[in-house]
């Protein structure tokens, strides 16, 4: 019984360690919600806004920056673009 104790305390700690790593689940699929205060709504940014906003620095011909390290003045711009062009995201 003595040589079980020591596996038993182990086991127990890797589950104190491991429970938040299996409860939370892959941090992928988490929703992220962007607000967009020029037409008061909300847009899920996941790949099909990705599509869109790379579709906008395209056709706008600016360098790649993360959105929201863009001036205000460039989100307004996009956030105008992207609502006037609400069809099937770009592949």
């Amino acid at each position: 019984m003595r040589v079980a104790k020591p596996f038993i305390r182990s086991g127990i700690l890797a589950a104190a360690f491991l429970a938040p790593v299996l409860l939370t689940g892959c941090a992928s699929h988490a929703t992220v919600r962007v607000y967009d205060p020029y037409y008061n709504d909300y847009h899920v940014w996941n790949s099909y806004e990705v599509g869109y906003y790379r579709q906008w620095i395209a056709e706008t011909h600016r360098p790649y920056r993360e959105f929201r390290e863009l001036p205000p003045r460039d989100q307004r711009e996009y956030w105008a673009w992207r609502h006037g062009h609400a069809g099937p995201p770009p592949r």
